[in-house]
């Protein structure tokens, strides 16, 4: 068992299981959930050493089960993604972008009051946004305000539950089963092309992302921040 214990809430794919697969190599004992199934004995085939819980993070009473089996909490990663609520605003359905508020951000919410009773004062909270909070792509408004209110826990919820620290990551682009509705071919080509706008000149893996998670979950004196690990994205126009 490892001195810390960390809890991924959507830790079975993309960047929460880069995540608790680093949070287990520096040693800590880490919990993850999904709602699924299949992706749960996936991951326990991959990384045995993840202990897996099925719970839908916008669950309080499964996601305060899992944080109750888990014990104290040192390190909490909320690695609940969505993409639905793009597109135009004159035609974007409201009622897509209510899901989308519920899949996401009333997910971290309900996940965040959940377990706090099991959270170490010591331990941390380390959100998971995206560059559509921080910069005007057409098309994205539904989205950013989604991604907007996530980050807009950051900084109030630092203070109020200090010393628990509390952080976002921003990625940007980031080659993950996100993009997965997306033929392959046309994602290739897409990643291509932003690889040659993008500052980094390189579209992010979720181990890219993962690392500065990490950081953000473990640097004792990080807190009330928002780290945009977006490979420059928001500086360029992306088509």
């Amino acid at each position: 068992m490892g001195e810390h214990t960390a809890l991924v809430v959507g830790g079975t794919s993309g960047i929460g299981l880069a995540t608790a697969r680093r949070l287990h190599a520096i040693g800590a004992t880490v919990h993850i959930t999904g709602r699924g199934k299949q992706r749960l004995d996936e991951v326990a085939a991959t990384d045995p050493d993840l202990i897996g819980h099925r719970a839908d993070g916008g669950d309080a009473a499964a996601m305060g089960a899992v944080a109750e089996a888990a014990g104290r909490i040192d390190w909490l990663v909320v690695a609940a993604s969505g993409g639905a609520g793009l597109g135009p605003i004159a035609a974007l359905d409201l009622d897509v972008l209510r899901v989308a508020f519920d899949a996401k951000f009333w997910t971290h919410l309900t996940t965040i009051q959940a377990v706090l009773p099991r959270l170490s004062p010591t331990g941390s909270i380390t959100l998971l946004s995206a560059i559509t909070a921080r910069t005007g792509m057409p098309g994205t408004a539904g989205i950013a305000a989604v991604n907007g209110a996530v980050e807009a826990l950051v900084k109030p919820l630092a203070v109020e539950l200090a010393p628990i620290r509390v952080n976002a990551v921003s990625p940007g682009l980031v080659d993950t089963p996100w993009w997965s509705a997306m033929p392959e071919e046309d994602r290739r080509a897409y990643f291509a092309q932003a690889s040659q706008i993008l500052p980094a000149r390189r579209v992010a893996t979720a181990d890219d992302v993962a690392e500065v998670t990490v950081v953000a979950a473990t640097n004792p004196n990080l807190t009330g921040t928002v780290i945009e690990a977006d490979g420059g994205a928001r500086l360029v126009t992306l088509a």
